[in-house]
């Protein structure tokens, strides 16, 4: 993550992520932790004919985890909640536009298999 436009795009999501909080009446809420570093994410939705038509998230961990899952709100709002189940973590990371590095890819993907683990229950 070399990139100097990454790094801002990072900051960015991290200081004014987009999509922050709870939503009310959610009918989705689950709480994840990342093991390893001990990030922990929130997330609540609203899912409405088959769409997620609202998504918040409540985050207490590294600003990768953090941006990462400001631009993933971003993505899946409104989004098909079949066509997120399809979407693979690997075209996550790409559309997010970061190379990360072994260590922060755990990081970056804890929000994204949050939501998966969300929507399968």
């Amino acid at each position: 993550m070399n990139d100097p436009l990454y790094r801002e795009i990072i900051l960015e999501h991290w200081q004014n992520p987009k999509n922050y909080g709870v939503i009310k009446g959610a009918s989705v809420d689950i709480t994840e932790t990342n093991p390893i570093c001990g990030d922990e994410m929130r997330i609540t939705a609203k899912i409405k004919n088959k769409k997620i038509s609202e998504i918040g998230f409540v985050s207490n961990g590294c600003a990768v985890s953090k941006a990462a899952m400001s631009v993933l709100t971003q993505m899946v709002k409104d989004m098909g909640v079949e066509e997120f189940e399809k979407m693979k973590p690997e075209k996550f990371l790409k559309t997010f536009g970061a190379v990360f590095s072994p260590a922060r890819v755990k990081c970056a993907l804890l929000g994204f298999s949050t939501l998966k683990k969300a929507l399968k229950s």
